[in-house]
């Protein structure tokens, strides 16, 4: 039978929760009785039991947290959030929890705060250095005025994700150029289509329309990417597979 953390384990591809209460709120930028009021809400799934049977949290329980201060600053009540997360399957890895995050962070215009370097990095939930924050301005995450940063808070935490990925300054930056330039391209077209589609109808019910359309927009366009980057993946393995076998037959 599977147990509980190897269920959470699998969840998590195989990496098992490792946080303590303390470090999980340090992490998140929360207070350790907002997390245990969260579990007894049931907007927490309940820790890993380690040795010693102390409670164990890992990156589902963060980026849980993460979605519930997303809502939260969508001015969402914790009823709404908990009627929000209830319709959710109970099983995302933190990754798709993280999608729906950015799907809920799209229902608002874009944010910018100033802050210090000390808010920055509570905000970040790490260490900032030197060349961390130069590669999060090169991103356009933050940007330097004078002491403090300006900060674009919908992209912080994916600012922030990218620090830790395996490939160069300049990999990440044309990746994101390309994900500019195809998202622009597709936002005109969809505009096009929605204004053909209520050209006649009053403005007031233009910008409803739009209110209503935006999250769904939005989650398709990651539902559909997620799908062909997935494809793409498969393909690009499966080739590199095949090559592999033919070298060896060689």
């Amino acid at each position: 039978m599977t147990t509980e953390t190897e269920a959470l384990r699998t969840r998590h591809g195989d990496e098992e929760p490792t946080l303590t209460i303390d470090e999980l709120a340090a992490r998140a930028g929360v207070t350790v009785r907002t997390i245990r009021f969260y579990g007894t809400k049931g907007l927490l799934p309940p820790p890993v039991l380690g040795p010693r049977r102390v409670g164990r949290y890992g990156r589902e329980h963060l980026a849980r947290l993460a979605l519930i201060e997303e809502l939260q600053r969508q001015g969402m009540t914790l009823a709404a959030i908990e009627r929000y997360l209830g319709q959710l399957p109970p099983d995302l890895t933190a990754r798709e929890l993280a999608i729906q995050r950015a799907v809920v962070a799209s229902w608002a215009p874009e944010t910018a705060e100033t802050v210090t370097h000390e808010e920055l990095e509570r905000r970040a939930g790490r260490a900032l250095g030197a060349e961390e924050v130069e590669r999060l301005a090169a991103m356009g995450v933050v940007r330097r005025d004078g002491d403090r940063y300006g900060v674009d808070t919908g992209l912080l935490r994916l600012g922030v994700e990218l620090l830790d990925v395996p490939l160069s300054h300049e990999t990440v930056l044309a990746a994101r150029t390309t994900l500019t330039e195809h998202s622009r391209a597709a936002a005109h077209e969809l505009s096009r289509l929605l204004r053909d589609a209520v050209a006649e109808r009053d403005a007031r019910d233009v910008r409803s329309l739009s209110a209503h359309m935006q999250p769904l927009v939005v989650q398709a366009l990651l539902t559909t990417f997620q799908r062909s980057l997935r494809e793409e993946l498969r393909e690009w393995m499966d080739d590199d597979a095949r090559g592999s076998r033919d070298d060896a037959r060689g």
